[in-house]
């Protein structure tokens, strides 16, 4: 299952214990969420353990988002930030794009196949 998680904590060195493990098991994908692909539920609930063990309960946030495959692929991303690599392909834009440099972008396959529109 696609995990997205997210925080907000205010102290500097739990923030830093909070990063280090989540690289571990997560891609980076903005400065306070990580985006976890195939994570089961033993895996998931080992990583809240261990995060909500680091954190300050009184002061800090957690938030988990668990997305089924079919949610995860109708993901919309816009920019040049990081996806995991499993569910993306990679392009090149070439020529002026300014003001933006020469970059490569990653596009999710599929993002917006399984969508249907609601009534």
């Amino acid at each position: 299952m696609h995990t997205v998680i997210a925080f907000d904590v205010s102290d500097d060195r739990r923030r830093y214990r909070v990063v280090k493990f989540l690289k571990a098991l997560a891609v980076r994908v903005q400065k306070s969420v990580f985006e976890a692909t195939d994570l089961d539920d033993a895996p998931f609930l080992r990583l809240r353990s261990e995060l909500e063990g680091i954190i300050d309960l009184g002061t800090d946030r957690l938030r988990y988002h668990r997305l089924c495959a079919a949610c995860a692929r109708r993901a919309v991303h816009v920019g040049n930030g990081p996806l995991p690599l499993d569910s993306a392909e990679e392009f090149v834009i070439v020529g002026d794009v300014s003001p933006l440099p020469s970059q490569t972008v990653r596009f999710a396959k599929n993002a917006l196949e399984d969508h249907t529109p609601e009534d």
